[in-house]
């Protein structure tokens, strides 16, 4: 049997579409991906201060994520910091963050992962960044040493937008 141009062609834009649409799959079914916005109310700064706000918009790729950060600090002043790093413990370079240079991530399980924050080669600090089952809150425990020099134990809770 011989199919017409009209019969392939509709076969090439349903083949395209369902390749789409398992690739957009993929993309969205990471628990890590979306916008999130601080909530303040429920974020614990040790030491403090505690920044106006941030929003962290993530988007998955294959075995990582695409990170961007936009935070206003306690004194008013933006910031912009982005990275994308797989989850298989390697560097990756982060731009827009004087305090930190390489990021490496480590998945703990399909709610979790491990992020080592480096500068000039020296670990600072260590996130763990949990989401929540409903995939609803994405809560970041901070341990480690800040640039002053200062230990730090912050819980950073963020609601996804």
């Amino acid at each position: 049997m011989t199919q017409g141009p009209c019969t392939i062609a509709v076969s090439c834009m349903i083949a395209m579409i369902t390749a789409s649409m398992i690739g957009l799959s993929a993309q969205t079914t990471s628990p890590f991906a979306g916008t999130w916005k601080l909530n303040l109310e429920k974020s614990k700064y040790d030491p403090g201060p505690a920044p106006m706000s941030s929003t962290v918009k993530i988007e998955a790729i294959e075995n990582g994520e695409k990170a961007a950060v936009d935070q206003v600090d306690s004194q008013g002043r933006a910031t912009h910091v982005e990275f994308t790093a797989k989850f298989d413990g390697k560097d990756y370079a982060v731009e827009g963050d004087p305090t930190q240079d390489a990021v490496s991530n480590r998945k703990i399980n399909d709610y979790s992962f491990e992020t080592t924050r480096k500068k000039d080669g020296r670990v600072t600090v260590v996130n763990v960044t949990v989401v929540s089952s409903d995939g609803r809150v994405r809560t970041v425990t901070t341990t480690g040493t800040n640039a002053r020099g200062q230990k730090v134990n912050n819980v950073v809770v963020f609601d996804k937008q």
